[in-house]
Parts: structure tokens; sequence; C-alpha cells
């Protein structure tokens, strides 16, 4: 494995059907699971850590964000990654760059809530994928909208990149990994909140619920008794992640919600399947995370 701190030196390790998996570093299972998909379906994978901040509205949240170059790069070499690039702020933000606009997939859910979020997404993405030009790009769909975002964005300007998805992957108790989990501490119990309140719209979804009204209301209904206050709770066709009245192609459910001073985001896949829906809930661990060890 080759670490790499230039899309130069990037692109001088790099094979013919290249794979990146871009990341903000504090690796997870989440990430080793894009990575082994890169692996199985690519010749070359390249990894990349940026904690980038440009995608951060908060100075704290950015001051906060976990980080451990050491780790994860024995994480990536355990993984058989081929080139970890880790570049400074000045080497992916060159002067000058132009902010790339991310589209009206950006709108609505953490657009609303995070402006300025995907705008830095967008950019700090474009910046990747036009400097290492790889074949596939691998993204959690933890970050539904975040992938949306990409993929949209890679198409408007033309990039010849494959936007390839990974399913959200748990804890042994249904929380969605995040590096942020490891701030949670004695927060962590109610977090779980979220994604119970997710499944149980899952669990009526594949009863026969497609209306939005329907599982919006019963997710802020388990939140309330759990005692999280969502910031929203949104069905949206998965594409444009515009809002609609129900289920009648491929959705996404999703959430973000406070706990204690972490902001985090869950959602559950789903898609009409003959008279019923099916739900992609994402896979679980069966064993404690990596997060904490």
């Amino acid at each position: 494995m080759q670490v790499v701190h230039t899309f130069a030196e990037a692109r001088d390790t790099t094979g013919v059907d290249l794979a990146l998996v871009p990341t903000m570093g504090y690796l997870h299972e989440g990430h080793l699971s894009l990575i082994e998909k890169a692996k199985a379906e690519t010749s070359v994978v390249c990894v990349s850590i940026f904690v980038n901040p440009t995608q951060f509205d908060v100075a704290a949240d950015l001051s906060s964000y976990p980080r451990d170059l050491e780790r994860d790069l024995a994480l990536c070499e355990a993984a058989g990654v081929d080139t970890v690039l880790v570049p400074s702020a000045e080497e992916v933000y060159p002067e000058p760059l132009d902010p790339i606009d991310p589209g009206p997939a950006a709108e609505g859910m953490e657009g609303a809530h995070r402006p300025g979020h995907f705008e830095g997404v967008a950019t700090v993405v474009h910046r990747f994928l036009t400097a290492l030009d790889p074949h596939h790009a691998y993204f959690g769909r933890k970050d539904a909208q975040q992938v949306a975002v990409i993929r949209t964005m890679a198409a408007e300007h033309g990039l010849d990149v494959e936007i390839v998805p990974g399913s959200t992957v748990r804890e042994q108790d249904g929380l969605a990994l995040s590096s942020r989990n490891v701030r949670l501490g004695l927060d962590r119990a109610r977090a779980v909140g979220i994604s119970e309140s997710l499944f149980a719209a899952a669990d009526a979804a594949e009863a026969g619920e497609r209306s939005a009204a329907g599982l919006q209301a019963l997710v802020e209904l388990e939140l309330q008794v759990r005692g999280l206050q969502p910031e929203y709770v949104t069905l949206a066709d998965a594409v444009w992640m515009k809002p609609v009245g129900e289920v009648h192609r491929e959705a996404v459910l999703a959430t973000a919600v406070p706990v204690g001073g972490v902001r985090l985001i869950d959602n559950i896949v789903l898609a009409p399947a003959g008279p019923g829906v099916v739900v992609d809930r994402g896979v679980r661990l069966d064993r404690p995370s990596i997060l904490y060890r």
C-alpha cells in the first residue's frame, strides 16, 4: 500500500480500472464495506482521507470531528487498499477554485437545514473526481441525499464516472454507523431510538402503508416517545430527493435528529413490489464496531 499526499502522486500509482472511496477518516465498517465492494468490482482501489472544512456549517463540529490517521492507515492496509491519498487543504483547494452548484437534489432535508453543506460536498467531490479521473466512486447510502447530489452533479458536469452506492451499515443494535457515534457518550442509548423509529415505519410499510403522511407521522411519534425531537422526517424520491406523497417508486424515508450535542442522520429505502413494499434497512454487524477500539 502506498500513502501519497498529492493528486499527481495518486495518479502515478493508480491502474486502469480505478475505484475511489472518498472518506473523512476515522474509518469504520461502513467505509470498509465500500472498500470491500470496490475491491470485488475493480482492479485498483484508492481511499482518500480528507476532513473537508467547506461542508461543515458549524465550526465546533469541524474541530471536534474525530481523527486518527495512524489507525486509518492500518485499517486500509489490512483491507488491501492499493493507495491512500491524504492531501492537504492547499492541495485540494488551489486558488482560484469556483464552488460547484449542488443542483436541485440538494434543496430539501439536509440542504434546507445545513445551508452551504452540499455546495461544499459537490465542490470537494468534483475536485477529487476531476483530479483523479476514477472509473467508479463509492459512497454509503446512509447519506442518501449526498449520493443523489453527487450522482446528479457528475451527470450534469459530464464526468465519466459511475457513482456506486453501498448499503447502510449498522451497529449490532441498529444504530447507523457514523464516526460521530464516538461522541455520543451516555446519550448513545437514546440514539438507538432513531433506527428503532425508522424500523417501526418499515414494518408499517411492509404491512401496506405507503402514504408519506402515515409513515412520517409514525416516525415522528416513535421519536417523541423516546424523547427525541427530529429536525425533519421526510419521504422523498430516491433520485431527486423531492418530497413525495406515497411510495410509488423507490423512495427514502429520512430523518435528522440531534442527540445530546451530536446531530445524526439515518434513513431506510422503500421500493414498491407488486401490491407491497420492500424495505432496505441496511445491514447489521454481528460484533461490536471497531469505532470503539
